[in-house]
């Protein structure tokens, strides 16, 4: 008896801590000023952030440029990754997040992936973003894009694709997936 009250406490605390961590409100499209940086996201944001001033002249014009590789395009729509959950880790101060999280958005709108699927954190210059995601997932580097599965971790690409294209390594990280279509062609 005194075991199944025990159990029943610890059950009913361990209820009521996850309760209290699910009610805490993030806070998205935090901005923030700096005296070396001017204009700095941090945290949470939603991609509709990124077509507003400062950060647009770079977001936009690297977006509109950006000549996305078809093939790999028609591959990542066939093993679906608009299944799979992303999460980008990147700093409106630097300059590889200004390259290729454009690059990486404009891939994302051509397969129609669902924003709800997409967690984009901005980081400092230490790349420490407000909730300290950055250790939860190991960020060392940005811009860090993290793609999940049944929120297990199947790859990363870390500062720069290793092919030149995000698209063709997002390509590469399905490949890994036990679940996908490549583990039966390559078995």
């Amino acid at each position: 008896m005194k075991k199944l009250i025990t159990n029943t406490l610890a059950a009913a605390t361990l209820f009521l801590a996850i309760q209290q961590l699910s009610a805490q409100k993030v806070v998205v499209n935090r901005e923030v000023e700096t005296t070396k940086d001017g204009k700095m996201l941090l945290g949470n944001q939603l991609k509709s952030q990124f077509s507003k001033e400062p950060y647009a002249d770079w977001y936009t014009k690297e977006y509109n440029e950006y000549a996305i590789d078809q093939k790999a395009i028609a591959v990542l729509k066939k093993e679906k990754l608009i299944t799979y959950d992303i999460t980008v880790f990147m700093g409106t101060w630097c300059e590889d997040s200004h390259r290729d999280f454009p690059r990486l958005m404009k891939i994302l709108d051509e397969l129609k992936y669902p924003e709800n699927r997409l967690t984009i954190i901005a980081v400092n210059r230490k790349k420490e973003s407000p909730a300290g995601e950055e250790s939860l997932y190991n960020v060392h580097k940005v811009p860090t894009i993290i793609v999940k599965k049944y929120n297990k971790e199947i790859g990363r690409i870390i500062e720069m694709p290793t092919t030149g294209y995000i698209e063709r390594d997002l390509v590469e990280i399905l490949k890994k997936d036990d679940s996908s279509v490549f583990s039966e062609i390559f078995k």
